[in-house]
């Protein structure tokens, strides 16, 4: 019986039945177009297959009898064509058993010489043929083994990425160079948006052979968000993940990110869209191709640190007004008088996770400054995290009530002065 609510169904002879003993205001149908009636009909005659199919599989019916039921169907195909010329049909017949072929080698690969075989092609765990969603569960392949696989058997790769970081990149690193060096074309779009790329990661890919990469600097009109991995096939399968990592370490190997694997076999339409999608924004001015002349490697530094700078200390600026515990205030009180009793200029502050170290460091500092007015009053903050470093710098720029406070050393981040330093 159907239910109220919205379809985008093709209405069989059952269903026009139905129909008919439903009030015509209460119905809403549309012809077919004549461009999309190939794939109506034939996600409906898939639909009805499958079920015959599974019908057969839950009676116990041999496999023999499942392939029977296609080459009926086949040959009814066969039989229908209104063109006499027509051979499309012909050997499209499946014999038992039915068997999928995997891989293909050319007659001159080199892989031969070296006894090995089309069985020994490195190929995803996921379907090529069937669209799939990588969820980051434990049970799943990490996505970047994935990825390295469909390096490893594409013939061109699109990268669609906002962020790179080299962290991500290394895990990549051998499968791309040996895919570039052999012949194979990558093209990369990726932005200064936040200043989440690192320098060293674009050099990387810019020196890559048959490579080519283009980079967004105009990040208040364009801020491309899309994360999107293109792998194209001389064998038509092509497949694409789409979702939410960015070429990152945590995106692509630990993090809970959603990444939906699509196939040109199941999804045909839409990796013609991700394709049409992704050589629009490569031909737009707003993504200007980068190669690794000194100019241009310049630009792009300048343009990931001013907006770092942005993002830590423009849309969101963090002032407030800090008063220590009482147990930070004891440490701070007994800084100086280490300092200015006992003359004693190395310290050492020792204190558990979670009580405030960032905070107090940055009050001392703050005190310092104060005491020394007019004095150069210089700092060095040294962490073994990029994330530590940057809450830190927010930190101080706070307390200090200061956006402009201190530089970053670490990743593809370079200072512009030396002054206040945060590196690792």
């Amino acid at each position: 019986m159907l239910q109220a609510g919205l379809y985008e169904q093709l209405i069989n002879r059952a269903i026009r039945q139905e129909l008919g003993t439903i009030a015509e205001e209460r119905q809403a149908k549309a012809d077919v177009a004549p461009a999309e009636a190939p794939r109506v009909l034939t996600d409906y005659v898939s639909a009805v297959l499958k079920r015959e199919l599974d019908r057969l599989l839950k009676q116990g019916r041999s496999l023999d009898e499942q392939v029977e039921l296609v080459n009926a169907i086949v040959e009814l195909i066969r039989g229908s064509t209104k063109d006499p010329d027509a051979s499309e049909a012909s050997g499209m017949d499946v014999e038992p058993p039915p068997q999928q072929l995997l891989a293909l080698l050319a007659a001159n690969d080199p892989r031969l010489a070296i006894s090995q075989t089309a069985r020994n092609l490195p190929r995803p765990e996921t379907s090529l043929a069937r669209s799939s969603l990588f969820t980051g569960a434990r049970q799943e392949p990490p996505m970047f083994t994935e990825l390295k696989k469909e390096i490893a058997s594409a013939e061109r790769i699109d990268l669609l990425v906002s962020f790179i970081r080299f962290s991500g990149l290394r895990l990549l690193l051998p499968e791309l160079e040996e895919f570039t060096k052999g012949g194979g074309r990558l093209r990369v779009i990726t932005t200064s948006y936040m200043g989440a790329t690192d320098l060293k990661s674009v050099e990387t890919l810019a020196a890559l052979s048959g490579t080519e990469l283009r980079v967004s600097y105009d990040t208040k009109r364009t801020r491309l968000h899309a994360k999107a991995y293109m792998f194209y096939r001389k064998t038509g399968f092509h497949t694409a993940y789409v979702g939410s990592s960015n070429l990152t370490n945590p995106a692509i190997s630990s993090g809970l990110e959603w990444n939906l694997k699509l196939t040109a076999q199941d999804q045909p339409d839409t990796l013609d869209k991700i394709a049409s999608a992704f050589d629009s924004y490569w031909e737009t001015e707003e993504f200007e191709l980068y190669t690794n002349t000194q100019e241009q490697k310049e630009r792009l530094r300048q343009a990931l640190e001013a907006e770092r700078h942005t993002t830590i200390g423009g849309p969101r600026p963090l002032f407030f007004d800090v008063r220590p515990y009482p147990y930070q205030q004891e440490i701070l009180d007994r800084l100086r008088l280490e300092r200015e009793v006992r003359g004693y200029w190395k310290n050492l502050v020792v204190a558990a996770t979670g009580t405030g170290k960032t905070v107090i460091s940055a009050l001392d500092y703050r005190g310092f400054c104060r005491s020394h007015p007019g004095e150069p009053c210089r700092l060095l903050f040294v962490a073994h995290r990029e994330e530590i470093l940057r809450q830190s710098l927010q930190t101080f720029q706070g307390v200090l009530r200061d956006p402009n406070f201190g530089d970053l050393m670490v990743g593809g981040a370079r200072p512009q002065r030396a002054d206040h330093l945060f590196l690792s």
